[in-house]
């Protein structure tokens, strides 16, 4: 199989590539760095298997000669993390639209499927959890810029459906929940690296807003593992999908767990929303899927605790920092 990973060079990208070449498949990334990091997939740029192609989804062009040559498309690109969705929204907008428009139009072209990856963020502020892929959605303000991300992702979805309704194209849409793990870093806003880097350096661990408020954080493994399962399922075609973890943490414990396992003397300390992003913030109170129909369908369930997520994420800053003192 080849297939042609957009934004293959950010955090689930990377691990996702890794996961299909030693499948056996033929990989192709397409991506503009603007988020992604080439330093993610450089130990994949001499593999025979693997095609690196820097450059837009929006370049119709480009995506068009990809999308020919490939036989399943995992579209990933988009804008990511609350800190870039919040000070650069023409850029959430206008690569998580047109993006996917492009993408789905050439697909449909060559009718090949597509893996179009969404977000928790769909379900808005609703408070009845866990979050089921068929319930009502419920908006912010248009003033908080935040909520553009998910109505990008919700047209996205639209768009999608539209597609697989009308004109039988094979589209599988699947809702990521915090996804974490190693290579995911904070600077986005992305709440588990920031504290571990924070405890590992005993620098003060920031939790935005009261702390108050919960998640819960997919392991990188368990996801791919979800999204491939999903790939060789045919029932998957034109429906949604939750993936990730349903143990849920407030933002304060997990500030409170991250600095007990470091041993850290760091200190937590919280600041308004405001003041970290520069303007007023709308958020979640709590985000927790309900996994019933993607286990149901393939059988998923995630394997990573919380501790031994945290456990891997913990080793690898770890890892990183005895590298930095080494080389310095």
């Amino acid at each position: 199989m080849h297939v042609l990973v957009t934004g293959g060079a950010g955090f689930i990208g990377s691990h996702l590539c890794e996961w299909l070449i030693k499948d056996g498949s033929q990989v192709t990334v397409v991506d503009n760095l603007s988020t992604g990091n080439l330093n993610n997939i450089r130990h994949l740029l001499n593999h025979t298997k693997f095609q690196f192609v820097k450059d837009s989804v929006l370049n119709t062009e480009t995506v068009h000669v990809l999308v020919d040559k490939c036989d399943l498309i995992i579209h990933l690109a988009a804008a990511v993390g609350v800190d870039l969705i919040v000070k650069r929204p023409v850029q959430t907008i206008e690569t998580n639209i047109r993006g996917t428009e492009f993408v789905l139009e050439i697909a449909n072209k060559f009718a090949k499927k597509v893996i179009l990856a969404s977000t928790s963020e769909i379900y808005g502020k609703n408070t009845e959890v866990p979050f089921s892929e068929d319930m009502d959605r419920i908006m912010g303000s248009t003033m908080f810029s935040r909520w553009s991300y998910a109505t990008s992702k919700a047209i996205d979805e639209f768009l999608g459906l539209a597609y697989h309704r009308e004109y039988g194209l094979p589209v599988v849409i699947t809702r990521f929940f915090n996804t974490v793990g190693p290579r995911q870093t904070g600077q986005y806003g992305m709440v588990i690296p920031r504290f571990v880097e924070a405890a590992l350096d005993d620098q003060p661990i920031i939790i935005y807003g009261s702390g108050k408020q919960s998640r819960c954080f997919g392991y990188i493994d368990d996801v791919i593992n979800g999204i491939m399962a999903l790939v060789q399922e045919p029932k998957a075609e034109g429906e949604v999908f939750n993936i990730g973890a349903d143990e849920e943490i407030t933002i304060e414990e997990l500030a409170i767990k991250i600095k007990a396992m470091i041993g850290s003397r760091s200190e937590i300390k919280r600041i308004p929303y405001e003041e970290a992003y520069g303007m007023p913030f709308d958020d979640m109170l709590r985000r927790v899927p309900d996994l019933s129909r993607i286990k149901n369908l393939v059988g998923y369930s995630p394997r990573f605790t919380l501790d031994m997520t945290l456990q891997n994420i913990i080793a690898y800053y770890e890892e990183k920092v005895r590298s930095c003192r080494d080389t310095a």
